[in-house]
């Protein structure tokens, strides 16, 4: 926060530290913060210079072109963040859209033309990350599929093995909209132990315990859906406007148990795949830059016209509504 205070409004407090590259560069000045890492004490000779997304750096040196029989192949930055490169693979239409990149992480928000950095998305706790044409994106990161894979994980330990297809079955059949849990909440960041933690949480919330595996992974991922929903009332707070249709792409856009959940809790029209984007936007990243593919909304087409996208449409927005006055309650929201 101390950090984040002195990079727009010039005012220092008594310290604040730097946790990573993120903190370093100006979103606003599109350059390294450099007035505030000298004032740290951190020589920003070292720093490289910062390029746009799809820019030609040059080509493959002579050695690493011997090496491996390609010639002087030309060496494209891509969007350097995987999120960055998966937005530009959402198959998306428009602006009325925001997008998740769904995997160990989830990370939701929208791109804009410039970043969005205020007061509310300070208190909401949004970030702006640099995306492909200068674009910014406004996002949050949610505590994603790592909570089922620590759960997975555990089980294995313990010799019952099964794989995420079973673990969404069981889900599934389970009763739904039991116990919530925040996906957010710093006991679950750390791997091991995953399910008793989950236990924990319960307890000490006042709620059932899960009553068996199908069970533990339904309150993961209906918490997940629930925070979703969380996040695009900030979005749509801080926009002004009406997003209707969510985007989700990466590994975890396979997960159709968890698509249908977004679906239902956002209330809004779920579009899934692909769930190579990270790939598959850098790919496209490097054909924008050696002029097969026009322009990113371009780039867009090809990506829905390449791939097959799932289409999960809202349903009981009643029952939905009241679990996400629950969720809002337990996180004292």
């Amino acid at each position: 926060p101390d950090l984040f205070h002195y990079l727009f409004t010039g005012e220092k407090t008594n310290e604040f530290s730097i946790t990573s590259t993120s903190q370093m560069y100006d979103m606003r000045g599109g350059d390294w913060a450099r007035d505030l890492l000298e004032e740290l004490g951190i020589p920003t000779r070292i720093l490289g210079r910062v390029v746009s997304s799809g820019t030609t750096v040059g080509p493959v040196t002579g050695a690493v072109a011997d090496e491996c029989g390609v010639g002087a192949v030309a060496v494209v930055a891509p969007c350097c963040h995987d999120t960055a490169s998966a937005v530009v693979a959402a198959p998306a239409r428009g602006e009325d859209w925001c997008y998740i990149s769904s995997g160990t992480w989830s990370l939701m928000g929208v791109e804009l033309p410039a970043p969005l950095i205020t007061d509310r998305s300070y208190e909401y706790n949004y970030t702006n990350e640099g995306g492909v044409g200068g674009t910014a994106r406004l996002l949050r990161n949610i505590m994603g599929l790592w909570l089922v894979q620590e759960c997975r994980r555990d089980w294995e330990k313990r010799g019952e093995t099964f794989d995420y297809t079973q673990l969404t079955e069981m889900a599934r059949a389970s009763r739904p909209l039991v116990s919530l849990i925040d996906p957010n909440d710093r006991s679950f960041f750390t791997p091991g132990d995953m399910p008793a933690k989950i236990e924990a949480f319960c307890r000490r919330t006042a709620q059932p315990v899960p009553a068996d595996k199908g069970a533990f992974v339904r309150t993961c991922l209906e918490s997940l859906a629930l925070d979703y929903r969380m996040t695009l009332d900030g979005l749509e707070d801080m926009l002004g406007r009406k997003l209707n249709v969510i985007h989700i792409v990466g590994g975890g856009s396979r997960n159709t148990l968890l698509n249908q959940m977004a679906a239902d809790a956002c209330g809004r029209t779920v579009l899934a795949g692909p769930f190579e984007a990270t790939s598959v936007g850098n790919i496209l990243v490097q054909a924008m830059a050696m002029g097969e593919v026009r322009s990113l909304a371009d780039a867009r087409t090809i990506s829905r016209d390449s791939f097959e996208i799932q289409t999960y449409a809202p349903r009981d927005p009643a029952v939905w509504g009241k679990a996400y006055e629950r969720y809002r309650e337990m996180l004292g929201k």
